[in-house]
């Protein structure tokens, strides 16, 4: 059986890159950089559910990417998180914040209306995952 994305996660995301069987998609909001990680595995709700070496393959990516964008972004604060109350298809949200952002210091979560991305700055966002893949030879 083929790999199925959840289709919310879908309509409101974009594929940027691979690591490996994980997706690097960026949420379609404008007010963050904001990417989530889905594991291209079916019927799996949470980290455990996954195999020790995919969870570690899992949390190496979001620890590096986080690690990655903080640097290059500036951003003062880099949310990981692993929620699925909503869209239980396993999913890892990893999310730069900034002081000056539009809820903070609250959370992104029910806080405020997304406003979508335009065509610039979602390229600008997939060219900096590019980049991140690249540099980090983590394809």
């Amino acid at each position: 059986m083929s790999f199925a994305l959840d289709e919310r996660l879908e309509a409101t995301s974009y594929l940027a890159g691979y690591h490996g069987n994980i997706q690097i998609r960026i949420a379609d909001d404008a007010r963050y950089l904001w990417c989530l990680l889905i594991p291209e595995k079916n019927d799996v709700c949470e980290i455990h559910d996954l195999a020790e070496d995919e969870q570690q393959d899992l949390m190496r990516l979001a620890i590096g990417l986080g690690a990655w964008l903080k640097l290059r972004t500036e951003a003062d604060k880099v949310n990981t998180a692993a929620i699925g109350n909503v869209v239980p298809q396993l999913h890892l949200h990893v999310v730069c914040r900034n002081r000056n952002d539009a809820v903070w210091p609250a959370p992104i979560w029910g806080n405020g209306e997304p406003a979508p991305l335009n065509e610039t700055m979602l390229q600008g966002h997939i060219t900096l995952i590019k980049a991140f893949l690249e540099e980090t030879a983590l394809r």
